[in-house]
């Protein structure tokens, strides 16, 4: 029992180990590699390249198919391509199992020792992270030792034998055990890596081995397929696709298994390296047969899971905000980033309504205007709840004022949302059920501040998108001038009220409301500019010396 608890320990190690390395390649790397990604796929065979040496690094399939279906979801890469990058992620993962087959347990005391060193004394930078990686190669290597030793003592008793050798009797068992392996680790490349181990140290025959390895690229392809299934439609393209890549595979190498042992073990006479072997050799033919059918099965992904049609016309939904990209929380930033520019399109809308009701009387209008505040308000909650969902430990310093960047846009959309709402209340029930009119002067000014505030919006997500200094200036300059404008047409209108104006003294109250609203409205457009300008040491002083001058 105590031998069996030492297995399921190492077992249990190396899972860890292998999640500590994915973890935090992605966190330090991550958008590196997402730019390499999404600037290899002009070819296939750059594609496959590129697929290769990212999975080399994160060392996990299911972590680049997780990116590569985020870029498929958004646009940004096109199927086929996604396809030929999943073909190269499957060699680069079995290249790393040979590697950490081969002995290099005199590193693992080398890499904990400086990867704890590096965590504890730098634990939120990108340092520390490095050292997070270092501590999971070190577990890996650890595990692996452990599970040869303890499989070397467990494969002594005759009960352990009997229930291993009742893996042999039917290869389709071992290839369902290897992928429900791989499903609960959520790592093939630690299954394939157990495998070889318990093969290695005699704890299961070389062609059960070989049945656990096929199982266990299967289940990476189902891994994949489940983790995405709450995604969008053309996220979940990229893992059905590969799934069927893999089932081509099964289906090639079965009748292999014993041609493998027959041919290639007298080459190589250590059973673990036989193992890891075969499993790259499983990869490389997947990507030489089925590089050529990248075109014929994303098609055939595309019919079985067509592209919503309604999505277009649900426009107002959530469109980016990929849960598969959580994985990876400087993807999922970018994400949320975007749906945050979905919304301010949203507001954008209503703004360009506002004045047409302001102008026509539309009551039809204002109604369908107020309805999307809703639309707003959900989005809003949409982009909260999963900002919330992204490990703040694992964001940098940039990212994390990001973080609180996005959430701060998105709640001044909100509240310049429920803002145009009630001015739309006010409209109907002030000027269009009562039939009044503004004054032709006044409504010139109206019609000034509208323009000026659909401007400044614009450069508000041009500011938010790219953190420009200089625009975020700009917008500063924006709002005292929009402050300026809302004191003249104050007076101006005051001035039309001596004159007995009559339209302006039917609407002095809307016009004077009006006014200020949008001045409310632009405020909470300007306050993008202030963690830009903050961050880049540019506010503070002026700031305070324009409010002292000012008083």
């Amino acid at each position: 029992m105590k031998h069996l608890l030492n297995l399921l320990a190492a077992v249990a190690l190396l899972i860890w180990g292998t999640h500590l390395v994915r973890t935090g390649i992605l966190r330090v790397f991550g958008a590196n590699l997402r730019q390499l990604i999404a600037h290899s796929v002009s070819s296939r065979f750059t594609a496959v390249l590129s697929g290769i040496g990212v999975t080399a690094v994160v060392q996990s399939s299911t972590a680049t198919a997780l990116i590569v279906s985020s870029f498929v979801g958004q646009g940004l890469v096109g199927l086929p391509a996604a396809l030929a990058v999943m073909l190269g992620a499957d060699v680069g993962t079995s290249v790393m199992a040979v590697v950490f087959s081969m002995d290099l347990s005199w590193l693992s005391p080398l890499f904990i020792f400086v990867g704890v060193v590096l965590f504890i004394s730098r634990k939120d930078t990108a340092v520390g992270r490095v050292g997070r990686v270092l501590i999971g190669l070190g577990l890996m290597l650890l595990a692996l030792r452990l599970i040869t030793e303890s499989t070397t003592v467990l494969t002594q008793s005759p009960t352990v034998r009997t229930l291993l050798g009742a893996l042999t009797s039917d290869l389709l068992l071992e290839i369902f055990t290897g992928a429900v392996l791989a499903i609960v680790a959520y790592s093939s490349l630690a299954t394939v890596l157990l495998t070889a181990a318990l093969a290695g140290s005699g704890g299961i025959p070389a062609d059960v081995a070989l049945g656990l390895v096929l199982g266990a690229n299967l289940g990476s392809g189902v891994l994949a397929v489940l983790t995405t299934m709450k995604a969008n439609v053309q996220t979940r393209q990229v893992p059905l696709g590969n799934l069927f890549f893999k089932i081509i595979g099964v289906i090639i190498m079965t009748p292999l298994t014993g041609l493998w042992l027959q041919h290639v073990r007298p080459y190589v006479p250590e059973t673990a390296a036989l193992v890891v072997l075969f499993h790259l050799a499983f990869n490389v033919v997947v990507g030489i047969v089925c590089i050529g059918l990248t075109g014929t099965v994303a098609r055939t992904v595309q019919r079985l899971l067509p592209t919503e049609k309604t999505q277009a016309a649900a426009g107002t939904r959530p469109q980016h905000l990929d849960p598969s990209a959580l994985a990876t929380p400087s993807l999922a930033i970018s994400c949320a980033a975007r749906e945050a520019l979905h919304q301010a399109d949203v507001v954008e809308s209503m703004l360009l309504g506002l004045q047409k009701v302001i102008q026509t009387d539309d009551l039809q209008l204002a109604e369908d205007l107020r309805k999307l505040d809703d639309e707003v308000d959900g989005l809003y909650s949409a982009i909260k709840y999963y900002m919330t969902k992204i490990s703040r430990e694992a964001l940098d310093e940039r990212e994390g004022r990001r973080w609180a960047d996005i959430i701060s846009f998105t709640i001044n959309m909100e509240q310049i949302g429920d803002i145009i709402e009630r001015v739309l209340i006010d409209i109907e029930d002030k000027k269009i059920k009562k039939g009044r009119q503004f004054s032709e002067a006044g409504m010139e000014e109206i019609n000034e501040l509208h323009a000026r505030l659909i401007d400044n919006l614009r450069l508000a997500m041009s500011v938010f998108l790219n953190g420009s200094v200089r625009d975020a200036q700009k917008l500063l300059e924006e709002k005292a001038r929009f402050r300026d404008l809302e004191h003249a047409y104050s007076a101006t209108h005051l001035a039309r009220l001596s004159d007995n104006t009559v339209p302006s003294i039917e609407t002095s109250s809307l016009h004077i409301d009006l006014i200020s609203e949008l001045k409310r409205i632009n405020s909470l457009l300007c306050s993008v500019a202030y963690p830009i300008l903050e961050s880049a040491g540019a506010l503070a002083p002026s700031r305070l010396k324009t409010m002292v001058d000012q008083g």
